[in-house]
């Protein structure tokens, strides 16, 4: 006698091919692909680092393919001009996110603007980010706070290396320069660092240390039952389990930020002040969720990709010491006889690091692969079918080095962007509706940071051998290796920074 469970699976199959041949009856143009096996599609080819399987793909397949994801269709886009097309022609359709099981929880039930679909209330957050959290006059009022960030960092890197050259690991301090940089705007807190002491609890920093490199992991991490749905029924590993348990501690500590703020002196300085501003007029809209929502992508979103970005730029730079040295040249070129640090004012004057910034996301675009976009209508993009319901992905690792786009395009020259309209050929912000809001932010950040590090100190490489650019795994790109160098201080105005205590602790 056959036990049930065959019944079942053969039943699950059958339900499977079903579907897939129906859709493929009904779009027959859909993009090629590699050979998929029943139930599980293509999962089981799918392999870390993500955005270089799916390279491999494209080299094999085409510049535009799909692949099934379980009972999913996916569509990855490795063109540059097909990226276009998505976002100008089909930008409204592509305009929504596909349910994910961490867009459930961390996206409030999918209605956080990372995970929204598109409509009314996505365009509300939208207009809320950009027009108001994110504008240029809001970003204009932390510029003391995000320089004041910076400088805790020149000031503990000048202690380290003022008598002559030390080692020291960048990516720790640079995490903790993002990090802080975000919190201070939407909370006015400081959480990572030796000198938060005397500002918060230790266990509270540590525990929320920990919640951060947590959040990385959900986040980067694909839930089988999204893709296979029968498996919400057994969730062998716990994973739902888990991130439940993270969206209640993550909702409890947001709560309590906006809690503390609703009663402080200083709440109209920071980025839940202002939003705690606006319930005065619409508090049926500016709920508590709205704006634990908004808090939690700006810190998933604005925290890793800054640090990341500073991390490759100073290992491209270490690497190539004659760009370093041109670097420097122009800002001290700039800033010529002024005995003084160079400011945000000044990033807009000096092309030769802007390119360098540039060239740097190019080669290493701190999110590889966009998030995904999901078609809420039959379209085509460069001539092939994608049905309605399909998860569309950008290859965006892909399209910077693509050789039909750039010369020499695996070296690191940043003086590719002084020809026009070349940084036009990137798509590292995004395109289309769904672009990051945050660009402004992090290029400010990314700049200034990148600038006073140069100005300031003197960089080599820890020994005769280069940097090791292996890329790490996540939804990010990390380095494999953190980078460690050795720096020395160098400019005047390092001992006045040092003698004088000009960072207020």
């Amino acid at each position: 006698m056959i036990p049930l469970a065959y019944y079942f699976i053969l039943t699950l199959i059958f339900l499977f091919t079903l579907k897939l041949f129906l859709q493929t009856r009904r779009s027959k143009n859909i993009p090629p692909g590699p050979p998929y096996l029943p139930i599980i599609g293509n999962l089981h080819q799918l392999k870390d680092p993500l955005h270089r399987t799916l390279h491999r793909f494209s080299q094999r397949y085409g510049q535009i393919y799909s692949l099934r994801f379980g009972s999913r269709l996916a569509v990855v886009v490795s063109s540059l001009s097909a990226v276009q097309e998505c976002f100008t022609k089909n930008d409204v359709v592509l305009a929504n996110r596909p349910k994910l099981l961490i867009g459930k929880y961390l996206g409030y039930n999918h209605t956080s603007l990372l995970f929204s679909p598109y409509g009314d209330h996505w365009r509300n957050l939208r207009r809320i980010t950009t027009a108001e959290v994110l504008s240029t006059n809001r970003l204009n009022d932390f510029v003391e706070m995000r320089k004041d960030e910076i400088m805790r960092l020149v000031q503990k890197l000048g202690l380290a290396s003022y008598k002559g050259f030390v080692k020291v690991e960048m990516k720790t301090r640079l995490a903790e320069l993002t990090f802080n940089t975000i919190m201070r705007m939407i909370a006015g807190k400081r959480y990572l660092g030796e000198d938060c002491e005397l500002e918060i609890n230790v266990e509270e920093a540590n525990k929320f240390r920990k919640m951060i490199a947590e959040m990385v992991a959900i986040g980067g991490a694909n839930h089988p039952a999204d893709f296979l749905p029968f498996l919400k029924w057994f969730d062998f590993a716990g994973f739902e389990n888990k991130v439940k348990d993270f969206y209640k501690r993550t909702d409890a500590f947001l709560q309590g930020l906006i809690d503390e703020l609703r009663e402080g002196k200083n709440a109209g300085d920071t980025m839940i002040g202002y939003l705690l501003s606006l319930r005065e007029s619409q508090p049926q809209y500016f709920t508590d969720q709205l704006i634990k929502s908004l808090v939690l992508v700006m810190l998933i979103a604005g925290t890793d990709t800054a640090s990341l970005t500073l991390e490759w730029a100073m290992s491209n730079l270490l690497n190539q010491p004659e760009v370093l040295k041109k670097a420097k040249k122009e800002i001290d070129t700039y800033i010529g006889l002024e005995e003084r640090l160079i400011n945000e004012a000044d990033i807009s004057k000096l092309p030769h690091l802007q390119n360098i910034i540039t060239e740097t996301m190019r080669l290493y675009p701190a999110a590889p692969l966009l998030v995904p976009h999901f078609s809420s209508d039959d379209c085509s993009i460069g001539g092939h079918d994608v049905p309605r319901g399909t998860m569309v992905l950008i290859n965006a690792w892909t399209i910077h080095r693509d050789p039909q786009l750039w010369n020499d395009h695996l070296s690191f020259k940043p003086e590719r962007f002084e020809k026009e309209g070349e940084a036009k050929k990137l798509i590292t912000f995004g395109l289309g509706r769904r672009a990051c809001p945050g660009a402004g932010l992090a290029q400010r950040t990314i700049g200034l940071t990148l600038a006073l590090l140069i100005q300031c100190f003197e960089w080599k490489r820890v020994n005769d051998e280069e940097i090791d650019m292996t890329e790490g795994v996540g939804i990010t790109l990390p380095k494999k290796i953190p980078l460690e160098a050795m720096c020395e201080a160098c400019h005047p105005i390092i001992n006045k920074v040092l003698c004088e205590g000009a960072i207020d602790n």
